[in-house]
């Protein structure tokens, strides 16, 4: 029982904190941010890719989330699908015909709160050289002091459903199904 009355008080001392906190600037961490996108393959199976290793940067107002902003980069050919066969073919004339610098970038554009720990995050995202609005479903799963790096750390989760024909990438639909499910985990660390 002491135990729990010790942490439950240690997360109350950490919130009110942060809560009082200004504005940081994280920097997403590499090693343990991804983007995972599944789609149906003419009904017969799911298929997954992932994006992982990208950069980026949070303006994270925990007071005032709102305020807040995200923005993402990472070449498209850093996809990652589990068949190099089936990688070619994505980066080939079919869907991206993607060079080596082409690049998906998302800049947040507004944050709507939702509720203590959620938010949906309107943004620009870069596919293929078109861009347009997309609304993330995301969530803040954790801030406080990372145990191993001994520094603030933050952790967020979200989702959307894109629509390849919206980036000139819909070849095969509705075989190859038009919609893409997106699950985005990423961690970020104050930056220095």
């Amino acid at each position: 029982m002491k135990n729990l009355i010790a942490t439950a008080a240690i997360a109350a001392t950490t919130l009110t904190t942060a809560a009082f906190a200004a504005p940081q600037n994280y920097v997403l961490d590499a090693s343990h941010s991804q983007i995972v996108f599944s789609y149906d393959h003419l009904g017969y199976s799911t298929n997954f890719g992932m994006f992982s290793g990208f950069e980026g940067e949070i303006a994270f107002d925990q007071e005032n989330p709102a305020a807040s902003s995200v923005n993402v980069s990472f070449p498209v050919r850093s996809m990652l699908t589990g068949w190099e066969a089936r990688f070619e073919h994505f980066m080939g004339g079919d869907f991206f015909d993607a060079d080596n610098e082409e690049m998906v970038t998302f800049a947040s554009t507004s944050i709507e709160v939702t509720g203590d720990d959620t938010a949906l995050i309107t943004g620009d995202l870069t596919l293929n050289g078109v861009t347009k609005p997309v609304v993330l479903d995301a969530k803040l799963n954790q801030v406080g002091s990372h145990p191993m790096a001994n520094k603030p750390w933050a952790g967020f989760d979200a989702t959307t459903t894109l629509l390849r024909s919206d980036f000139e990438v819909g070849n095969f639909a509705p075989f190859v199904s038009d919609e893409v499910d997106v699950m985005i985990s990423v961690e970020a660390m104050q930056a220095e």
